[in-house]
Formats: structure tokens, C-alpha cells, sequence
């Protein structure tokens, strides 16, 4: 084996960190330029509500499905390596979707950019989980990384509805091409290579079940509302779905070096912080979905006023990010989970249950406690889950909190989306549309309310025992085990 290449400098570090923050930005700010966006290139494309749920989703689910193999396959080629293809392949889609003259192209084309996107998120984690081994000062780093969520929430709105309103819905898409030319030159520059001693197999079986099952089950989400709940197409989808998962769950037990590695679920806080990602995006893609058509649909604000508006929420993300991640350095991630629930949850509950939209302060304090809420989830779901595997499979850990998160994107337009078209054929505007986005806001209370739950239950000594438990299974099998550290929560001080 050769020998380990010296630790980077502090400042090389805060380097490298910074250059994987702009991987994070550019596809954070993607998503919500893209939502302010919405309703001008539902416009131009004339296309439907489900039309602008698949621009979404097609992402999402490409995302989703091949952050795993990326995961790996970084682990196996080369991390900076992949990371350079990532940042060429989704500057590449930001272009072509830019030039795209229908719906039809412009869902393949982001399916373009989400192949690039797979690439970036879970190895850049992957390289600072590799950067920073100290579990303190890894905590603070992923805190940092949340903050850029933060950044790209507030920059997001702002700089969409401007680029809207004074150029056009398709300059959106211009803005990631400069940002990632420049993260393809540090990238080259200064971020050293680094591979898993041992990578795991690529399992192309598990990868297709993977594909078919988020697939087959969006898509029964998002066409059932105009196709009929009980009509043979939508229940011939969501049967693949089961069938998927029912064939992915035994085939993944009897690999030797599965996609999922199922052993690792048996630790509650890892399975904790994998549901509550599911959760804390499902409620955040809904939250945002919701609420760009409201602004601009009902309220008639332009995309700039709109994005303007959201602001609140962005700026608490912005602050409690950072300060979450040095919550979980310092006292573990039970106290920011805790907050982070009830927080979601509680802004759900206005809107759902007390007509916030009716009142311009109450809208603000509905934005305020999301914003509080998501700031404070992002930490403690990726302190928890990359810190509880071994860290030659770093690539793997980032890779299952990341998919975790574009699985909840999906899922939270795909459902969101189908109770508005539900409701209201979604042209409608005024009180007929706030009265089909209750149940949507009654869900994301929900969302919210099992952030909490799973918080208080993922964290205490029975989790903690849990972990004890599986990471003993993983080294009666010869697989490296991640010791404990304070609070439950595997240490970052994994053997090499």
C-alpha cells in the first residue's frame, strides 16, 4: 500500500473547502433560480403544471439515481478526476438548456446537466470528508457547506427574477458556465487526487433497480392527477416501483460489495439521518414549489418581486447553516434536529391552519421558521451520515446523503405538485388556489413533524446502541467499523 501523502496545510485546506462550496453553489443556485422561473417558462414553453414539475424532476431523478455509481466510482478512479468531468458535463447542460426551443428538449437537457450534478455534491463532500479528519473542525466544514445552501437561497431568488425580468428565462441557465469554469481551473490547480484504497465493485444490476424504481414511482406521482389514480397506466407504474424496490432489497443483501450496502441501515442514526434528508427536502422542493406559483400566480408580483419576498427565509437558512454545523461539532446533532422540526413544522401549521397567506407579517413569519428550520436539518444529516462509514468509502457515504436529499426533491414536487393539479386545475388563481394548497401545507407540517420525531429517536442511547451494534456486525465480516465519538455519533477518526 503507499505510503499516506502529508496532511494539507490550514489554508490549503479552507482552499480546497472553498472550491468544493462552488461545485455545492452552482447546482444549489440551479434549483432556485429555477424556481422563480417557473411560471415565464411555463409561459414561453406553454406547457402545463406537471410540464414544469418534470423540469425539476428530471433532474432530480437522474440525480438521484447515479449519485451511488458517481460515489463509487470516484472512490475507484480518482476523486478529482470525476469532480473535473462533473463540472464539464453540467456546464455543458447549463448551455444546452440555455438553447432549448421546447419542453421536450429542455427536460433531456437538464437530464444533461443532473449526469454533471451527480458527479459534483457527494465527491466534493467525499473530498472534504478526506480533507478534514479532526471531527471538530469536519463539523465546522460541513457548516460551512450548508451555508453555501444558505448563499445560494438568498443569491438564488434575486439573481433568477432579475436575470427574468431584465433578459430572459433562459440567462438563468448562462450563469453557471463562467462559475463553472473557474471551479474547473482551482479544481486543477489545487485539489490533490485521492482514491479509495479499496473501492467497491460498480453493481449494474442494483443501479437499474435504482433508475426504475425512483422513475417509475415519480412519474405515477406526478401523471396521476390527470391520468386517474386508479387508471392501469398509474398502477402499472407504481407496481414497478414495488416490484423495484422488492427486487433491490434481496439482490442488495446477497452482493459481497452492494450499490446500498443494507448493513449500514441497521445503525438508527445513519437510517435517521437518511429519512430525515427524504423529509427536510420533500418539505423544502414543496415549500419553494408552492410558493413561486403563489407569489407570481396569485399575488401577480414580478419574478424579481417574488424572489425578493423569499428572502427572509433565505437569510435564516443562511445563518443557522453554519451555526448548526458548530452545534454538531460541539454538543452532537440531537439539539439542532430538535429545533429544526419543530421549526418546519410550526411554519407549516401557519400556512395550513391559520391562512398566513392572508397577512403580509404572518406570510414573512411562515418564511422565517422554514428558513430557521432548513438551516438548522442540513448538518446534522450529513455530520451523521458521512461520519458513520468508513472513510475509504467516503465517496459511498456522501453519495447515500445526497441521493437522500434529491430522493425528498423529487418526491416533494412530484407529491406537491399532484395535490395542487388536484385541487385546482392550477390555473385557477385567488382563494381557489390557497384553498388547494392546504393539503400541500398540511404535508409539509407533517414533513416537519417527523424531522422531530426521528430527531428524539435516532439520537438517544437506544439509537446509540443500534450503532454500536452494526459497526461490530461490520467488523465480524472484515469490514472496517467507525469507532463511537461523543453523543452517539461515530467518530470522524476513521481508520484509513
Amino acid at each position: 500500500m503507499p505510503e499516506p501523502s502529508p496532511e494539507p496545510s490550514h489554508r490549503r485546506r479552507l482552499l480546497v473547502l472553498a472550491i468544493c462550496c462552488m461545485s455545492l453553489l452552482i447546482v444549489s443556485l440551479d434549483n432556485t433560480v429555477l424556481n422563480v422561473a417557473l411560471p415565464s417558462m411555463q409561459k414561453d414553453l406553454d406547457t402545463s403544471v406537471s410540464g414544469m414539475q418534470w423540469t425539476i424532476d428530471a433532474y432530480t431523478l437522474v440525480l438521484a439515481s447515479l449519485l451511488m455509481l458517481a460515489g463509487s466510482t470516484a472512490d475507484r478512479l480518482g476523486r478529482r478526476r470525476v469532480f473535473q468531468a462533473g463540472l464539464v458535463v453540467f456546464s455543458l447542460g447549463s448551455l444546452l438548456c440555455s438553447l432549448a426551443p421546447n419542453l421536450e428538449c429542455l427536460v433531456a437537457f437538464r437530464m444533461v446537466q443532473a449526469v454533471g450534478g451527480s458527479m459534483l455534491n457527494p465527491v466534493a463532500m467525499s473530498i472534504i470528508t478526506n480533507t478534514f479528519t479532526e471531527p471538530k473542525e469536519r463539523a465546522r466544514a460541513i457548516g460551512v457547506w450548508g451555508g453555501v445552501v444558505g448563499i445560494s437561497m438568498a443569491a438564488g431568488p434575486i439573481v433568477g427574477g432579475l436575470l427574468v425580468q431584465t433578459v430572459d428565462w433562459r440567462a438563468i441557465f448562462w450563469i453557471n458556465v463562467p462559475i463553472g469554469a473557474l471551479a474547473l481551473f482551482l479544481t486543477l490547480r489545487y485539489v490533490p487526487e485521492s482514491r479509495a484504497p479499496r473501492p467497491r465493485r460498480i453493481d449494474p444490476v442494483g443501479q437499474l433497480l435504482v433508475i426504475v424504481l425512483l422513475g417509475a414511482l415519480t412519474y405515477a406521482i406526478i401523471e396521476a392527477p390527470a391520468a386517474g389514480w386508479a387508471s392501469p397506466l398509474i398502477l402499472g407504474f407504481a407496481a414497478a416501483a414495488v416490484a423495484a424496490l422488492a427486487g433491490l432489497l434481496l439482490y442488495e443483501r446477497r452482493r459481497t460489495e452492494p450499490l446500498i450496502d443494507l448493513r449500514f441501515f441497521r445503525s438508527a442514526p445513519f437510517s435517521g439521518a437518511t429519512v430525515v434528508a427524504v423529509c427536510a427536502f420533500a418539505a423544502l422542493s414543496g415549500f419553494l414549489f408552492v410558493n413561486t406559483l403563489y407569489l407570481q400566480d396569485v399575488r401577480g408580483l414580478s419574478a424579481l418581486d417574488a424572489g425578493l419576498y423569499m428572502l427572509p427565509m433565505a437569510g435564516m437558512t443562511l445563518v443557522f447553516a453554519p451555526l448548526s454545523g458548530r452545534l454538531v461539532g460541539s454538543v452532537g446533532p440531537r439539539l439542532p434536529l430538535l429545533l429544526a422540526g419543530l421549526a418546519m413544522a410550526a411554519s407549516g401549521v401557519l400556512f395550513a391552519g391559520f391562512e398566513a397567506e392572508a397577512s403580509t407579517p404572518l406570510l414573512f413569519t411562515g418564511y422565517v421558521l422554514f428558513g430557521i428550520g432548513f438551516g438548522l436539518v442540513n448538518a446534522p444529516i450529513t455530520n451523521t451520515a458521512v461520519s458513520g462509514m468508513p472513510r475509504t468509502q467516503a465517496g459511498v457515504a456522501a453519495a447515500i446523503a445526497s441521493t437522500s436529499r434529491q430522493v425528498g426533491s423529487s418526491l416533494g414536487v412530484a407529491v406537491i405538485g399532484a395535490v395542487l393539479a388536484g385541487g385546482t386545475r392550477v390555473a385557477a388563481t385567488g382563494s381557489r388556489f390557497v384553498e388547494a394548497s392546504r393539503p400541500a401545507w398540511w404535508i409539509i407540517a407533517g414533513c416537519g413533524a417527523a424531522v422531530l420525531l426521528l430527531g428524539a429517536l435516532t439520537t438517544g442511547r437506544w439509537a446509540q446502541g443500534t450503532a454500536r451494534r452494526a459497526a461490530e456486525r461490520l467488523e465480524s465480516t472484515g469490514d472496517q467499523a467507525p469507532p463511537q465519538g461523543p453523543g452517539g455519533q461515530p467518530s470522524a477518526r476513521i481508520r484509513a
